[in-house]
């Protein structure tokens, strides 16, 4: 189980954070809608949120 999370869970999160991240300096970038760029941004923090909770995840079936 941890070696599937280590190896297909934690880059896709951290994938997921990049993809919103990279979606939103290009909006902010073209000078898109302020209202697109906030939820890019609450987007963003709760995939953050998401990563962080996978990779606390992994360690600690990883020490098991």
């Amino acid at each position: 189980m941890s070696e599937f999370m280590s190896h297909y869970l934690v880059p896709a999160a951290i994938v997921a954070v990049a993809v919103v991240l990279l979606l939103g300096l290009v909006n902010m970038l073209r000078g898109g809608s302020p209202n697109r760029s906030q939820q890019l941004m609450r987007l963003r923090v709760l995939l953050q949120f998401a990563a962080i909770i996978v990779i606390m995840v992994t360690i600690w079936a990883m020490g098991r």
